[in-house]
């Protein structure tokens, strides 16, 4: 039980990493609060831990409307006093170059996989100080470190949230908040599931992703959710500012 006792929210919880995140952090004694844009997700999540014998409750969130993530948060911290762990979780992708990438969908992109950390923090960090101390764990993805193809905007924001993390960990590291971040590889998800869904070829264009990484394989969402729960833990109290790479090798080439 790593996680007993704690309280701990979890963005884009209602699917994929996020979800198997919640489902890992209850098992390991946390209180979860599942939050997603999508409140019928959010509340499945939810019911499927209670459902097990954990404890968790559903919030319908947009993390691109700053009033909503203060509600979420400082809801929370009322609610039951503290707020131990924050996983900024919400992102998306899409694909296109710089000159094929509308203005619109770079400042939406932007809105959830950037600015959801920042409302997301901005919100948790002086709660966490009046605490004692915190864990804050964003999700980045391999491509704050290498770059892909024809996955511009998207490649730029993760970068941005790799960076966000090291700036707020030394911001605060004097207040006893660790802030970290996992950076998955390419990752069996509703978002790849999609894709798949779409392409002409999907079983070509699967094999070509999995031969991304060393593995040859892609990676499963609770393999991420148990990065995300080291760093959220204790066990990785020596930890900030640390970007975790869960990638099936991709980036030891």
């Amino acid at each position: 039980m790593r996680l007993a006792g704690k309280i701990a929210i979890i963005t884009g919880a209602g699917s994929g990493i996020g979800e198997e995140t919640a489902k890992l952090f209850a098992q390991e004694g946390a209180t979860v609060i599942v939050a997603d844009r999508a409140g019928d997700a959010a509340s499945r999540v939810a019911e499927e831990i209670v459902a097990s014998g954990g404890k968790a409750f559903p919030a319908t969130v947009d993390v691109t409307r700053e009033m909503e993530v203060k509600a979420l948060i400082e809801g929370t911290a009322e609610k039951y006093g503290r707020l131990d762990i924050l996983v900024n979780n919400a992102g998306y992708g899409f694909a296109g170059t710089v000159v094929n990438t509308t203005e619109e969908q770079w400042d939406a992109l932007m809105a959830v996989n950037v600015k959801g950390v920042f409302f997301g923090c901005k919100y948790a960090i002086p709660i966490m100080e009046k605490q004692g101390g915190g864990s804050i764990v964003n999700t980045a993805s391999t491509v704050a470190i290498v770059g892909i193809t024809d996955r511009a905007a998207y490649v730029a924001s993760k970068g941005a949230v790799a960076a966000l993390t090291r700036a707020m960990a030394l911001d605060h590291v004097k207040a006893n908040i660790r802030v970290n971040c996992v950076a998955p590889g390419t990752i069996e998800s509703p978002y790849f599931t999609e894709i798949f869904a779409k392409a002409e070829n999907a079983a070509e264009l699967r094999r070509s992703l999995e031969q991304r990484q060393a593995m040859e394989r892609l990676g499963k969402p609770i393999e991420i959710a148990r990065a995300i729960l080291f760093l959220a833990s204790d066990e990785s109290s020596f930890c900030t500012g640390t970007t975790l790479v869960a990638d099936g090798g991709w980036t030891a080439r």
